[in-house]
C-alpha cells in the first residue's frame, strides 16, 4: 500500500478543489480503508464546496457515492474481508444512544457524522469508514454504475417512501436522484410526471425515455392532479408550485438538503391536508432495502465519468444542469 495518496481537497468555500497529496490514513478500531474506484458527484458536495453548508471540515476531501475495495481493516473489523467491494454513503457515524437512535431514526442524530462534510470522503484514492456504516455492492453494477445509487438512489428511495403509495407521482428536477427514483416508480407501477428547467428539451426527453407520462416546465400544470410531488431541484419557489399541483390529502416532499428560501404562498393551497415535509439524510435500513431492490427493479444509472482530476470540471457542470444522469470521478480502476 503507498504512503501517499491523491486527493482532491476543498481549502476554503467557494473556491476550487485543489489536488493534493495526502498521507493515506490508518484504520482505527471498528473502521476499514477502502481504496477507492468511484465516487459519485452529488448537488450536496456543491453546497458543501459553494457555502451553502456552512459546517464543513476544512480542509476536506469531499464526496460519498463512494465504491471501493477494502484495502486494510482496523481491530475489531468483522464485516468485511479485504478485497471486498463496499459503498460509503453520506451517513458516516451516529451515537447510537440518543432517542433518534434507539427510535429507528438515526437520520436524526444530532451528533451525526457524514461522509465528504464532517469526515473526509471520496474525491481521493482511499477512504476510511466505520464498517458499521458501510454497505456491500451488488454484482450487478460497475464501479462507476453503482456509484450514485449510494446517495442520489437513497434519498429517492427515502423521498419516495415518504410520498406514500401515490399512484400519480410528480418529480421536480430530473437529475442523477430523479432518473434513478423514475426508474423505481415505474417498476412499482406508479405513473410518473416530470417537471424540468424551462426550455429543457433534453431532460424532458431523458424523462420520457425512463418512463415519465408527462414531461413539462417547472411552472406548467400537469394534465391530472398529483398524488404526491418529490422536489429535488434546491429551488424553494417549487413548493408552492407542487402545492398547487398536488390533489387534497397529498404530499409534497423536499428531498435536498439545502433549498433557497420558500415564498409565502395563500393559504388555500395547502388547505384540505396537504403536507410539506423535508428528508434528512438517510438510514442504514434505508440502505439495505434499496440496494436489494435496485437490481430487481431494473434500475440502470446514466454516468458521465471523468478522472478525479476534473472534480471541479463536474461540478461545474452540475452547477450549470449539463449533465445527463450523474456525473463520476473516477481513480483509474472500476
Amino acid at each position: 500500500m503507498p504512503a501517499e495518496m491523491r486527493a482532491m481537497v476543498l481549502e476554503h468555500a467557494r473556491e476550487p478543489l485543489r489536488l493534493r497529496r495526502l498521507s493515506v490514513p490508518e484504520p482505527g478500531p471498528g473502521e476499514v480503508l477502502v481504496r477507492v474506484h468511484a465516487c459519485g458527484v452529488c448537488r450536496t458536495d456543491l453546497h458543501v464546496v459553494d457555502g451553502e453548508l456552512s459546517e464543513p471540515k476544512l480542509p476536506l476531501v469531499p464526496g460519498h457515492e463512494v465504491v471501493g475495495t477494502v484495502a486494510a481493516r482496523g481491530t475489531g473489523v468483522e464485516r468485511f474481508a479485504e478485497g471486498t467491494r463496499v459503498g460509503i454513503p453520506w451517513l458516516g457515524w451516529t451515537c447510537g444512544i440518543c432517542r433518534y437512535c434507539r427510535s429507528g431514526r438515526e437520520n436524526l442524530c444530532p451528533e451525526a457524522k457524514f461522509t465528504g462534510y464532517t469526515l473526509n470522503g471520496g474525491y481521493g484514492e482511499y477512504a476510511l469508514v466505520d464498517q458499521r456504516y458501510a454497505f456491500a455492492i451488488h454484482g450487478g453494477y460497475s464501479d462507476v454504475e453503482a456509484a450514485p445509487l449510494l446517495c442520489a438512489g437513497l434519498i429517492g428511495y427515502r423521498s419516495l417512501r415518504l410520498a406514500g403509495d401515490a399512484e400519480r407521482l410528480g418529480i421536480y428536477g430530473f437529475g442523477a436522484a430523479a432518473h434513478i427514483v423514475a426508474q423505481v416508480a415505474r417498476y412499482q407501477r406508479r405513473r410518473v410526471f416530470a417537471f424540468v428547467r424551462p426550455g429543457d428539451t433534453a431532460a424532458k426527453d431523458f424523462a420520457r425515455e425512463l418512463g415519465a407520462v408527462w414531461a413539462g416546465d417547472s411552472g406548467d400544470a400537469p394534465p391530472e392532479e398529483l398524488d404526491a410531488a418529490i422536489i429535488f431541484a434546491p429551488v424553494g419557489a417549487l413548493v408552492p408550485a407542487a402545492l398547487r399541483a398536488v390533489a387534497p390529502g397529498s404530499s409534497v416532499v423536499c428531498a435536498g438538503i439545502h433549498m433557497s428560501d420558500i415564498p409565502s404562498f395563500p393559504y388555500e393551497i395547502l388547505w384540505r391536508e396537504r403536507k410539506v415535509l423535508s428528508v434528512a439524510n438517510l438510514t442504514r435500513r434505508d440502505g439495505e432495502e434499496f440496494l436489494a431492490l435496485a437490481p430487481k427493479a431494473g434500475v440502470r444509472t446514466t454516468v458521465e465519468t471523468l478522472p478525479l482530476d476534473q472534480a471541479n470540471e463536474a461540478l461545474t457542470r452540475l452547477r450549470e444542469g449539463r449533465l445527463r444522469g450523474a456525473a463520476v470521478l473516477t481513480m483509474g480502476s472500476g
